[in-house]
């Protein structure tokens, strides 16, 4: 039987497709051989514990070290109760040693100790009767907070002088963040702010999104094992849709050979844009947790701006950097921030478009004609009747204020494209608009959002231009710029909204739409 592409969990060798664990952290090995300590940290998901578990195997099995993953999430209920904190972490290591590691190179049972210091003379005992050096990675390091947090880290840095003989020769922190990002509650930062109590290590790694070479090897895996072919484009979609992100690429993978092609015929392009597309809809698990995230204030202060096309303004350098290393955004090759990959770009809007489009009334698809493809007359008409009666209405129920009408657009388009289509927006910081791409089944119809805000101009010559672009990009002649007035003392939406032709600097006919 042929292993499987795994979007749930560590990936196991055997039955998971995976790339080796020192071509994700080139850097570890000779920090394990140096006796040293460090930190991992890199969003969820994308592999950190697989290659950190694939690492530790390789080492015990080498008959050097005694290496093994150890989580310390056991201890997250009893952030202030050390007298729960140390049995339940130290009960959920034995757990895993079990598990993981050899009879005889198991840990002895744990000492007695006094509490808040249960887990320094645990380590110490282990390491003390160990025939081998301990090389050991606490997982999930971040799961602990405040008290719990600091405890453990000044245990850890307690012991690290009694190395090799008595304590760990080689210990690693994993988490979603560097250590001077962690949470704790004394002082006057909600931070650490700084590597102590851990200033013991010698560096800080993050795991890097997969390369195009990688997703390549990753699915040659497949190939290799079942005969089943990706086409070049395909792969190149892949990467295109994911920038290398780990579950989303298998995800995607997975998705065109069980779902879309269980038949192991060729996966094209277009099979992987439709696994998206599934994927997206049904806000499998990664991506909902990942939503999840836009409801928080920090997530939101750099969203928001995003979305709007506007300038972010002084951010606090913690916001921008809790989002990098959520791996929700990234650093443009221009400069700025953008979202982190096109499937995020588009689970983004359709999740805050999430009470927006279910708040939506029953609206008749006047827009199809009998053939099923797209009358874009109709389909404009259709938006303008919608907006005139309910758009008011629907700007309250939207969340993120500044971007209320942009979310309540996409809602609509997103009911349009239900059932055969798909809505593809691109935005960044500090870019002045959305665009979007309605594409229903070979039609597609390019729109650029913009806002007329006070003490600005008006933005429609700005946007005949950019749609150009777009549209240019796109390949198509025509397209719809919609702007949305929202200068202080203006009248009802019903009133004020309208629609005129016009031709852009590149001689594309637009519709431009006020509202």
């Amino acid at each position: 039987m042929s292993r499987a592409f795994n979007i749930a969990g560590p990936c196991k060798p055997d039955i998971h497709y995976m790339l080796p664990p020192e071509r994700r952290f080139p850097g570890l090995l000779p920090l394990v051989e140096t006796q040293s300590y460090f930190v991992v940290h890199a969003p969820r998901q994308t592999g950190k514990t697989t290659a950190l578990m694939a690492l530790a195997r390789e080492l015990t099995a080498s008959g050097t070290y005694t290496s093994v993953v150890l989580s310390m999430e056991q201890g997250q209920p009893f952030q202030h109760d050390l007298e729960g904190l140390e049995p339940a972490v130290l009960g959920g290591w034995r757990r895993t040693c079990k598990a993981h590691l050899p009879a005889d190179l198991q840990p002895p049972p744990w000492p007695a100790a006094a509490r808040g210091d249960r887990l320094r003379e645990a380590l110490s005992e282990w390491a003390s009767r160990s025939a081998r050096p301990l090389v050991l990675f606490l997982d999930e390091i971040d799961s602990l907070q405040d008290e719990a947090l600091v405890t453990a880290l000044r245990q850890i840095r307690a012991g690290y002088a009694d190395r090799p003989n008595g304590f760990p020769a080689s210990l690693g922190l994993v988490g979603l963040r560097d250590v001077r990002d962690y949470k704790v509650a004394s002082g006057s930062s909600p931070r650490l702010g700084t590597a102590s109590p851990f200033n013991i290590k010698v560096g800080s790694f993050t795991l890097e999104n997969f390369t195009q070479a990688d997703v390549v090897d990753l699915v040659g895996q497949h190939t290799d094992e079942t005969g089943q072919v990706f086409e070049p484009s395909a792969l190149a979609e892949v990467w295109r849709l994911t920038s290398g992100q780990p579950w989303l690429v298998n995800a995607l993978a997975r998705e065109c050979v069980t779902v879309l092609r269980p038949d192991g015929s060729t996966v094209t392009a277009q099979d992987v844009r439709l696994a998206s597309e599934n994927l997206v809809r049904r806000m499998d698990t990664h991506l909902d947790s990942l939503a999840e995230k836009l409801q928080e204030d920090r997530v939101r202060r750099i969203v928001e701006p995003i979305l709007s096309g506007g300038a972010a303004g002084n951010l606090p350098q913690d916001d921008i950097q809790y989002v990098l290393d959520l791996g929700l955004m990234r650093h443009s090759s221009e400069g700025g921030l953008v979202v982190a990959n096109p499937m995020y770009a588009a689970v983004i809007p359709r999740m805050l478009a999430f009470v927006p489009r279910h708040g939506l009334p029953q609206i008749k698809a006047t827009w199809l004609r009998e053939d099923g493809s797209l009358d874009e007359h109709q389909l404009l008409g259709a938006f303008l009747s919608f907006w005139r009666q309910y758009g008011q209405v629907m700007l309250r129920t939207a969340p993120y204020h500044e971007v209320a009408a942009q979310i309540v657009v996409l809602a609509f388009l997103d009911r349009v494209a239900n059932g055969g289509g798909w809505v593809s927006p691109e935005y960044q910081l500090g870019g002045g608009r959305i665009d979007l791409c309605l594409r229903w089944k070979q039609q597609r119809v390019g729109i650029e959002l913009k806002v007329w805000r006070d003490g600005r101009p008006d933005p429609v010559a700005e946007g005949l231009t950019q749609l150009d672009g777009y549209l240019a990009a796109l390949g198509l002649d025509s397209g719809w710029l919609i702007v949305f007035d929202q200068r202080a003392g203006l009248g009802p939406i019903e009133g004020r909204t309208s629609s005129s032709e016009t031709i852009t600097p590149g001689a594309r006919r637009v519709t431009v739409i006020r509202g």
